[in-house]
């Protein structure tokens, strides 16, 4: 078998080792353009979980590269004149040079040939000419470029400038440094590899970057520069230069990582930002993964790539997520430097949310107890609670923890009225011990249902059947109680989710819209929406916020997300007016925003008014969806018509739209409409219990976390929370009182 290994990272050199040793006859060339001790950057690091794979692939690579580690568990973050140190951790680092040195002697004692400043120029012949190539030439990558019908790449250059130094000072723990100035906002991401030696990368806005000069300077400019910045910090200790010029990060993504006998590795293939220090990490588990493969398909080399592919694609994809959510919190870190530090570390260590409340709590007790008690502090109540615990309060309306249960349609109504189920159902979870329970999705007209199983608020018997259940909370529980109000416009006049969630073939009725656009193709088109059709909505949502007051409940949230009539409008996928109501953001949200004016107006100022959103719809700038900077904007128009909590979920205007899902996948969006509109928000998208909801909140990313799915798993989880952590203030109905000693 004869294979070219193009580019000479740990990516190739580590595939070439482990192929070789497992399959002596194979003739494997290495090809890197630089001299044997050129490398961009200065160390490396991995994480202790990461190293059981390099000993079960290459116990001698594996026992050379342990020998040459810097160890250490901390993490020092240098933020507002102090110092928190999170400890618990594990890293381990080494130059990255004797990384490669390593790796080169390792390739050397099993003959494989390692061919330095050799460009190769012929792609095509090198294809032609092997069995298999593996192009890991890095971000820059030239046979992804020649084949980038096969390998579909997709390259998002980031918001940040970033120069990678080394430096002279001695640390004993990975370093953040987080430094104001007059032009913006400049971090550090430092740690140690080698006696003596550290990296030092610093990072900042490219705006911030313009503005204090740094484009104009060359290397050595820039290393003063940041040495004078950082001076407090180097404490007189040298920043050394290696190509240490500015860039930009780029996120790589590929539909495919194969063209014929031509497979993509590392940076290559994927790229993930060095805020969570993976991407020699991926590089080498791709490593691992294709010589795996190519033992167990040596008939094939085509079975052999996809099987690679199919082995790594999930892994890589969610530790890209995990570094898009902690590159996009730095480029985004100035917008939580008012936080106190404790509270500011807990949010950059929960950045990426691989680490959660409970997982830090583990790994830095002390640290955990610490935000806690700050955050209580500065939430107002004596003594210390765990942060889903804190009260939240809004206009007349305060509630005993953060906690809500979100609204969840169930299908289970008769002509609109709520009956037994929904008592039940709701009762339960107020009991439960939710701060902040919702109805479902509750419909202000007929026509406006999803359903005939959807319920409604549009007559006096639904009014008195919705009392009789807010009364039963009120009585038996601390929880408070909302209604959500809908009309579901265009995705109305359809059956149950279990009898098929398609158009009614049998009594139906009329949908309506902004535009004659159908949901879904070979679905009924709704009607256009005239003035009058406007005016007669508008009246429906009045009157059922009236009947809401009058049966007694706590708040209700306008329903402006997921599709439905008051989401569509705002939405350029599915509003295609051409009038006053449609085109731009101002036009799309007139009617909504008249909604929700004339139903603040009847809806007492001491009670709270919620509005949920579809932030995003998941679609780019070219394809025209709605767009998180839309939203934003939104926010800011509802909250000055006196909107109290902007609940922030997304998507649901076109079945096209596809979500990047994963846990708390959604409270990027809240957080940035909370900081950046300056309102409270409620976090919603798969908040899987307490533990999330503990980071969110101890983090600042959202004021209520809305759980859907985990309720209906476990109407209880926050009455066994609360038993776990001795919450004290928690309140029990008095027939639960024995469960406060269930341990």
């Amino acid at each position: 078998m004869k294979i070219a290994c193009i580019g000479g990272g740990p990516a190739s050199l580590y595939f070439a080792i482990l192929l070789k040793k497992r399959l002596p006859t194979a003739e494997i060339d290495v090809y890197e353009q630089n001299r044997p001790d050129d490398t961009f950057g200065w160390g490396v690091v991995f994480s202790d979980e990461t190293l059981g794979k390099f000993e079960v692939a290459d116990p001698e690579s594996y026992a050379r590269i342990r020998a040459s580690f810097a160890y250490w568990s901390d993490i020092d973050t240098f933020y507002r004149g102090a110092k928190v140190t999170s400890t618990g951790h594990g890293f381990c680092g080494l130059a990255r040079k004797q990384l490669l040195l390593i790796l080169h002697e390792r390739c050397r004692e099993f003959g494989i040939r390692l061919h330095f400043e050799h460009v190769v120029t012929d792609l095509d012949a090198v294809v032609a000419g092997h069995d298999l190539v593996v192009a890991a030439d890095g971000v820059n990558s030239r046979f992804r470029e020649r084949y980038a019908a096969s390998f579909q790449p997709s390259l998002d250059w980031r918001k940040c400038k970033f120069a990678w130094f080394g430096t002279t000072k001695k640390m004993t723990a990975f370093t953040f440094v987080f430094q104001p100035t007059e032009w913006g906002l400049f971090q550090v991401h430092a740690y140690p590899f080698e006696q003596g030696r550290g990296t030092w990368i610093v990072e900042c806005r490219e705006e911030t970057w313009k503005k204090a000069g740094l484009d104009k300077l060359d290397e050595q400019q820039s290393a003063a520069f940041c040495k004078e910045l950082f001076a407090e910090h180097l404490a007189g200790e040298e920043l050394l230069i290696n190509r240490s010029i500015w860039r930009t990060f780029p996120t790589i993504r590929c539909g495919s990582w194969r063209h014929e006998n031509v497979v993509l590795m590392g940076d290559a293939a994927h790229t993930a930002h060095f805020s969570i220090g993976s991407g020699t990490k991926l590089a080498m588990e791709d490593s691992i993964a294709l010589a795996d493969a190519v033992m167990q398909n040596r008939g094939s080399v085509p079975s052999a790539i996809d099987a690679y592919e199919k082995a790594r694609r999930l892994d890589v994809l969610k530790v890209q997520r995990a570094a898009q959510t902690s590159l996009e919190w730095f480029e985004n870190s100035a917008r939580y430097i008012e936080q106190s530090p404790e509270r500011f570390v807990f949010n950059l260590m929960t950045r990426s949310k691989r680490i959660t409340f409970e997982n830090l709590e583990t790994r830095d007790p002390a640290l955990v107890k610490r935000v806690q008690d700050v955050v209580s502090a500065e939430a107002g109540v004596d003594g210390s609670r765990p942060p889903a615990f804190l009260p939240f309060t809004a206009r007349g309306m305060t509630l005993h923890n953060r906690v809500v249960v979100s609204p969840m349609c169930q299908y289970s109504s008769q002509d609109g009225m709520p009956g037994e189920w929904h008592l039940v159902h709701l009762g339960s979870r107020a009991v439960g011990g939710a701060g902040l329970v919702f109805t479902e999705m509750t419909n202000v007209e007929p026509v406006g249902r999803i359903s005939p199983g959807c319920a409604g608020i549009w007559n006096d018997q639904q009014e008195a059947g919705w009392k009789r259940i807010v009364d039963f909370v009120h009585a038996n529980s601390h929880a408070r109680i909302g209604m959500q109000i809908a009309h579901a416009g265009r995705k109305g006049s359809c059956s149950r989710p279990w009898e098929g969630d398609a158009p009614l073939a049998q009594g139906g009725w009329q949908t309506f819209g902004p535009s004659a656009v159908p949901f879904k193709q070979g679905w009924p088109a709704p009607r256009q929406m005239d003035r009058a059709d406007m005016d007669r909505v508008r009246d429906a949502f009045v009157a059922a916020a009236q009947r809401c007051h009058r049966a007694g409940f706590d708040t209700i949230e306008l329903h402006m997300a997921h599709g439905y009539l008051l989401s569509s409008f705002l939405s350029p996928l599915a509003n295609v007016r051409d009038d006053d109501y449609g085109g731009s953001l101002a036009n799309r949200a007139r009617f909504p925003l008249e909604v929700t004016e004339a139903v603040r107006a009847v809806w007492p100022q001491d009670k709270p008014l919620f509005v949920r959103i579809s932030a995003t719809d998941w679609f780019d700038e070219q394809q025209k969806g709605t767009t998180t900077d839309e939203s934003v904007q939104l926010a800011k128009w509802l909250k000055e018509l006196g909107v109290d909590v902007i609940d922030v979920s997304t998507a649901g205007n076109v079945p096209e739209s596809k979500p990047q899902y994963g846990r708390m996948y959604q409270v990027p969006f809240a957080e940035r409409i909370r900081f950046e509109a300056d309102v409270p928000v409620m976090a919603v998208g798969n908040i899987q219990g307490l533990d999330h909801a503990h980071t969110i909140v101890a983090a600042g990313r959202a004021d209520l976390c809305a759980i859907a799915r985990g309720f209906l798993a476990d109407p209880y989880m926050v009455q066994r929370e609360a038993v776990a952590r001795d919450v004290v203030s928690h309140p029990f109905p008095p027939q639960y009182l024995a469960a406060k000693s269930v341990r």
